[in-house]
């Protein structure tokens, strides 16, 4: 995912956090802000208690960014948003990283119910 896709400062994080609405099930949180762009952009954040490896902790966040990349037609344009994981994150492959985000983030309404196929 290019770099115009990221939140990557740490005052449009804490905007996210404290401007936006929150959504969450049992391996991600999500954070959403409505802003008037042309593409969506996120925030990826894995802390240490998921993961105490650096190497646990990447693998986590390459399987989100390829899960949002797979996605990334269906995503809202117009959202800023957060995905944070949880403890039980890092017990999951690529298909059940998926498979939960899309389902929080069809509960944040960033996609649309009939526009995404689950694996």
């Amino acid at each position: 995912m290019r770099k115009s896709y990221r939140i990557k400062k740490e005052s449009e994080f804490q905007d996210v956090f404290d401007n936006g609405a929150s959504v969450a099930n049992r391996n991600f949180v999500i954070y959403t802000l409505k802003r008037d762009q042309k593409h969506f952009r996120v925030g990826i954040s894995v802390g240490k208690k998921v993961g105490h490896t650096a190497v646990m902790r990447n693998q986590i966040k390459r399987y989100i960014r390829q899960s949002l990349l797979e996605l990334k037609p269906e995503i809202d344009p117009q959202a800023d948003f957060l995905v944070i994981a949880r403890r039980s994150a890092n017990q999951l492959d690529m298909a059940g990283t998926k498979k939960n985000l899309v389902h929080v983030m069809k509960l944040a309404g960033l996609l649309a119910e009939s526009d995404v196929t689950t694996i």
